[in-house]
């Protein structure tokens, strides 16, 4: 009697980790398998994030899913209407208010599926990526390879010396680094 009154929860997923170490791939393989179960998908990227293209979400290894880009997290809540898996890339480069759309969205019974990196070029929490991993009920953390030892690399170094947070880039500006390896590249 008690689960009969209990609507289909939603849930939300994150995942986090560096550059390089297959977030986005993870992020459209989930979404794929939603749109192989009939299931109705929306997927969401920041406008500002247009390396590879304007409407799609598209991985380091050139795999891509069509997407909605928006300027603001909010404008999620709009475009969901039946909607009952919601993918978000970079979702580092949102708002705060991301935390609360994503929190909506799962209370109405949706499963919202998030990647974006943990931390910044300085190896500081990036954005509302720490409350949305608090907030998670699954949390799965993805390393890449270190381009230097080659263990499991969790940062982002930057090559650039621009100091503004946010500098799209690939191979060129980034590479990825273990611990040992990043702390040795800043000392």
């Amino acid at each position: 009697m008690f689960l009969e009154n209990c609507k289909k929860a939603g849930s939300i997923e994150v995942i986090c980790g560096s550059m390089f170490s297959g977030k986005t791939e993870e992020l459209i393989r989930r979404m794929r398998r939603a749109v192989f179960a009939n299931q109705k998908v929306a997927i969401f990227k920041p406008c500002i994030d247009v390396r590879y293209s304007e409407d799609k979400v598209v991985s380091h290894d050139a795999h891509s899913i069509a997407s909605f880009p928006i300027d603001d997290a909010s404008k999620m809540l709009a475009m969901c209407d039946g909607v009952e898996v919601v993918g978000v890339d970079e979702a580092q480069f949102f708002g705060e208010n991301i935390v609360e759309v994503v929190q909506t969205l799962a209370n109405k019974g949706v499963r919202v599926i998030i990647a974006g990196l943990d931390t910044d070029f300085l190896g500081k929490p990036f954005g509302p990526m720490p409350t949305l991993m608090a907030i998670a009920e699954d949390v799965q953390k993805v390393h890449a390879i270190c381009v230097r030892c080659g263990s499991p690399a969790q940062h982002s170094h930057r090559l650039s010396k621009s100091a503004d947070l946010v500098v799209l880039g690939e191979k060129d500006i980034y590479e990825p680094l273990c611990r040992h390896c990043y702390t040795a590249s800043i000392a």
